[in-house]
């Protein structure tokens, strides 16, 4: 019995530095850490937007045939203020329509995946690539008016991986 003692006290002792080995990379980062922290581990940003408060949003996106976009926001001294995936409902569901535009949802999300204009409603369509709760490939639309305001948003499933869905199935 002494003997599995030690062994469950030796598991639960290394369980926290297993799962840290599975922290996705946006979740190693501390609030308050040197903005070089952040691009040491993930590079240079592919685009950076310029945030109210007088601090940058830095996006190392995996569109178009990716589903993660990892945002960093640094405020006006260089410190790390979060740094969070973005491509996901929670994220998405903070946009409000007839409140956010296209700026807004720009400055949160990335450029889309894809962009198109439905000349029959007036809109134009931000179409951005995800995976819902790690299980379902999906599409989030941003529908905007000619005057840039977000109108409704929607989301469908991802024809890119539809045959994958298929094949699986079979």
């Amino acid at each position: 019995m002494h003997r599995f003692g030690a062994l469950r006290f030796a598991f639960v002792c290394a369980l926290p530095f297993v799962l840290s080995a599975c922290a996705q990379p946006w979740e190693r980062f501390q609030p308050g850490a040197p903005e070089s922290t952040v691009t040491a581990a993930l590079g240079q940003p592919k685009e950076v937007y310029d945030l109210p408060n007088g601090g940058k949003r830095f996006m190392w996106p995996t569109q178009p045939m990716g589903e993660t976009t990892v945002t960093a926001d640094i405020d006006a001294s260089g410190k790390v203020v979060n740094v969070r995936q973005v491509l996901q409902p929670s994220e998405f569901y903070r946009a409000v329509p007839d409140q956010w535009t296209r700026a807004d949802v720009l400055t949160h999300f990335g450029r889309p995946e894809e962009t198109m204009y439905l000349p029959m409603v007036k809109r134009e369509v931000w179409t951005y690539r995800y995976e819902e709760d790690n299980t379902w490939y999906e599409l989030f639309h941003f529908y905007f008016d000619d005057a840039g305001v977000l109108r409704k948003t929607q989301k469908s499933p991802d024809p890119l991986h539809e045959h994958l869905d298929n094949d699986n199935m079979n």
